[in-house]
């Protein structure tokens, strides 16, 4: 059961509570360039993408931001480092959240200055701790990086916050190493009930990367915690996007799109049935209807398979049959599998918005 924490808004999508999981990513275009920023955002969003966050390394970004900001199809959150002026110009802008770590503002009437802005505009802050980044004092006296460090330290900045009389924060805890960072989770967990951004850092290429952030996600998620989420990849944030839809997916959290079915294969296929898959896959991704789709291979589970799924197809020699909730369309070319295939789940045109 996901543990019940206090609730934000931003920018129109509801984080913490009862709201599902949502889905958020990280632009890696120079926020300066406006066109390919935005351009990115818009190929995010079509991916399901519900929160995007843009860096702000300094007042040209701000400004730039401010823009984009206004044209942006879902929530932008600013990343500010050090900077106080930065937070207080994308604030005036109308970004919908910041991603700020206090304690690394400076003085406190700097972060009186952000906060006070912020609660004006009921803006969240979430303070992102990062085992890369941390105090010197917190490292100091942790000798390295470890979970109980990380969680001392985002219960720093929280406190800050906290005098000030601000509580409209989330927070994350981030590392490279999946079981620290899922410790360091559990364990502010258990001390707070603000909602927590759950993530592995740095976590690799997109294979690499897809396998840590599935493995440490499902953890945390299966055990009620996470409110929102990014999966952090060295590539195209689309392909984040999609790796969260389908970690959420997997464990009933959310329904968006298709859920694809497709067997391994075996010496007994004898159709080219990866071709076939992967060309299915790719033509439905940004399909909205929420259906399970089957391909395929051979006579042993293929048929069953295709039979429960919405749609499916059971290869055979060089053709295979074509199913539609259960019962069998026709037999088809294996050139025409795909197409046959992607023909009747465009045919049906169910549409589902994201739960």
């Amino acid at each position: 059961m996901k543990k019940l924490t206090k609730q934000i808004n931003i920018g129109g999508v509801l984080v913490g509570g009862n709201a599902p999981c949502s889905v958020q990513s990280m632009c890696n275009t120079d926020t300066r360039d406006e066109a390919a920023t935005l351009s990115q955002i818009e190929a995010v969003a079509l991916a399901g993408c519900e929160i995007i966050r843009c860096a702000v390394p300094d007042m040209d970004a701000a400004e730039a931001l401010g823009r984009i900001k206004a044209k942006s199809p879902i929530p932008v959150v600013a990343d500010i480092h050090f900077d106080y002026k930065l937070a207080l110009k994308v604030l005036d802008a109308g970004i919908d959240a910041l991603r700020l770590n206090p304690g690394n503002i400076g003085e406190r009437w700097k972060v009186e200055e952000v906060v006070r802005a912020a609660k004006e505009r009921l803006v969240p802050i979430r303070i992102g701790v990062n085992a890369g980044s941390l105090e010197k004092d917190i490292l100091k006296k942790y000798g390295h990086p470890t979970a109980e460090a990380m969680v001392e330290s985002a219960l720093g900045h929280i406190h800050i916050l906290e005098d000030l009389g601000y509580d409209q924060i989330k927070i994350s805890l981030k590392a490279s190493d999946v079981m620290k960072t899922v410790e360091a989770y559990r364990l502010l967990s258990s001390k707070v009930d603000y909602p927590l951004h759950i993530g592995i850092t740095e976590a690799g290429t997109v294979f690499a990367g897809t396998i840590k952030s599935s493995v440490g996600l499902g953890i945390l998620l299966a055990e009620g915690i996470g409110d929102t989420l990014r999966v952090s990849l060295t590539g195209d944030p689309v392909d984040e996007v999609r790796v969260g839809f389908e970690i959420l997916k997997s464990l009933g959290l959310r329904e968006k799109g298709i859920n694809f079915v497709s067997c391994p294969t075996c010496g007994r296929c004898q159709i080219d049935l990866v071709s076939v898959a992967e060309e299915v896959e790719q033509r439905l991704q940004n399909i909205d209807s929420v259906f399970t789709v089957a391909v395929m291979g051979c006579v042993v589970n293929g048929p069953g398979e295709a039979r429960e799924a919405d749609f499916g197809i059971a290869g055979g020699k060089g053709e295979g049959l074509l199913f539609r909730h259960g019962e069998i369309v026709r037999k088809v070319a294996e050139t025409d599998l795909a197409d046959a295939l992607v023909d009747e789940v465009l045919k049906a045109g169910k549409k589902v918005k994201p739960k």
